[in-house]
């Protein structure tokens, strides 16, 4: 094997003379440029080997979380015998493990890697959708929607902790928002799929349980939760597919652009610590605010669609489009943050256009302005996914811990799946068709956090403008300091926040 010549990106010694911490434990491999050619080739093998199977897995974990929405289009409610507002009671009830398991099962993540916890909970979920095809009752589709919430509840956050154990902080976005976008398609295919299973006509079934049998994939999904076991990587020191040369720049590139040590043991006092500061509180409210208009998008866009005057197979059908729309809205603005190293901005453009959607759907009336209707039907679908990755990519960007990395996202994802709780209770039985009071409330709170997150944008750039005169190092951004130096993440006299 050649001599390995090119590791690390930067010698933190010939950086400008400004505070630096300490080094860490881990032996640390800057100082020699990183060979681009052998980093495309390590990029290519995270893209194509990691990626995709992430991505099925969360295609499937959407399928199965959004299903319901269609099947009561189908009249699903009724044919098992639900009454008032225990349809919405079961929306409701999945909310509530999923946040409140989400954080115990991502310390599991750090512990025993994402890549052998998360097919575990896929395994679960799997099993789960194909029980709701033969429930019956309230009580049956309650206890499968409760599990259901557990199996589910670190997927997202514990993918988007893995990730960041293998890209640097501008290249995490575009790869969570691929991965995302599995969710937002998800919509377009379970439209697609009842749009064509409500055709099914049988004498002992109702089309209804064609549905949660075709999206739960019977044991298909159950089988790649298996073969996700063992295809997925660890972490990049003990994957089978690198080589030596590529394994010494994966480390490289992590302690240079993502984390200060690599592997760290996991210390459950120092990973709660970043809420010692003010910032991540203001991150919390981001996500509680974020959560309620993606919430309402994802479980009652059918309904939405619904209350134009469609019947069940045009309301399933005309929820694809927007849903197609809004994945390549996603993509959009999650592969220009990364270009541009950029957060607060792309995240506010979404927000603004989700806002513009439910007012406008709130007042007007939807049956005598259909096309208009309809027309906001899709700048909901275009901002509602895109905060919620380029929030839980720039609060990951901000925190150099491993472990804090991986309990801050799963606190931030339980608490914006949380405001699923208050859509859920606002979208009600006796609003429909219109739905007003829901959409003035997802419009609210959409609002609010469309300030909080310019008001935190603007105050990290005069933040780092301040250390920079303070400290006398010029125009010092993120992306000059290198992340293995910054033990006490923003407390580092050389942290500069990435906005």
């Amino acid at each position: 094997m050649s001599d390995i010549k090119t590791i690390g990106a930067q010698d933190v010694e010939h950086l400008p003379t400004y505070p630096v911490d300490e080094k860490s434990d881990t032996e640390r491999d800057t100082g020699r440029e990183i060979d681009p050619q052998v980093q495309r080739s390590l990029l290519r093998k995270f893209d194509y080997a990691i990626l995709p199977p992430l991505t099925l897995m969360y295609l499937a974990n959407a399928l199965d979380k959004g299903n319901v929405g269609n099947a009561k289009t189908d009249n699903w409610d009724t044919d098992i015998g639900l009454v008032g507002n225990q349809y919405y009671l079961l929306v409701m009830i999945f909310y509530v493990p999923f946040c409140l398991f989400g954080t115990p099962i991502s310390m599991l993540v750090k512990r025993y890697s994402a890549a052998r916890v998360l097919p575990i909970m896929m395994f679960g979920f799997g099993s789960m959708s194909l029980f709701a095809g033969i429930a019956k009752t309230f009580g049956q589709i309650f206890a499968i929607r409760w599990f259901l919430g557990i199996f589910e509840s670190a997927m997202l956050p514990g993918t988007v902790y893995y990730l960041s154990t293998f890209y640097q902080r501008g290249e995490l976005a575009s790869r969570v928002g691929a991965f995302y976008a599995a969710a937002a398609i998800a919509g377009a295919f379970s439209g697609l799929i009842a749009f064509g299973t409500f055709h099914i006509e049988h004498s002992k079934y109702h089309s209804w349980q064609f549905l949660f049998w075709i999206e739960g994939e019977r044991g298909a999904t159950v089988t790649f939760a298996i073969v996700a076991f063992f295809w997925l990587p660890r972490n990049s020191d003990t994957w089978w597919m690198l080589t030596e040369e590529e394994k010494a720049v994966a480390r490289a590139r992590i302690l240079e652009d993502s984390s200060v040590t690599i592997d760290e043991k996991f210390n459950i006092r120092d990973a709660f610590r970043p809420f010692k500061d003010p910032l991540y509180w203001l991150w919390a409210l981001i996500s509680v605010s974020l959560g309620v208009p993606l919430a309402s998008v994802n479980n009652f866009l059918p309904q939405i669609v619904n209350s134009l005057g469609y019947d069940k197979l045009k309301t399933n059908l005309y929820t694809v489009a927007p849903n197609v729309v809004g994945t390549v809205a996603l993509l959009i603005l999650t592969f220009s943050s990364d270009f541009f190293r950029e957060r607060t901005i792309h995240i506010c453009i979404p927000l603004a256009t989700t806002l513009i959607g439910f007012i406008v759907l709130g007042a007007i009336d939807p049956i005598a302005h259909r096309g208009v209707a309809y027309f906001a039907c899709f700048l909901l679908t275009m901002g509602a996914s895109a905060p919620s990755v380029l929030v839980a990519t720039w609060y990951n960007n901000n925190t150099p811990q491993e472990s804090r990395r991986a309990v801050v996202t799963a606190v931030m994802v339980a608490l914006a799946n949380s405001s699923g709780l208050i859509s859920t209770n606002v979208f009600r039985a006796q609003d429909e068709p219109k739905y007003v009071p829901a959409l003035a409330t997802s419009a609210g709170f959409g609002g609010v956090c469309l300030l909080m997150v310019a008001g935190t944008g603007i105050w990290m750039r005069w933040e780092n403008r301040r250390r920079n005169i303070e400290q006398g190092t010029g125009n010092m951004r993120a992306q000059d300091v290198p992340t293995e130096a910054l033990g006490e993440g923003p407390k580092s006299p050389s942290f500069r926040y990435m906005y």
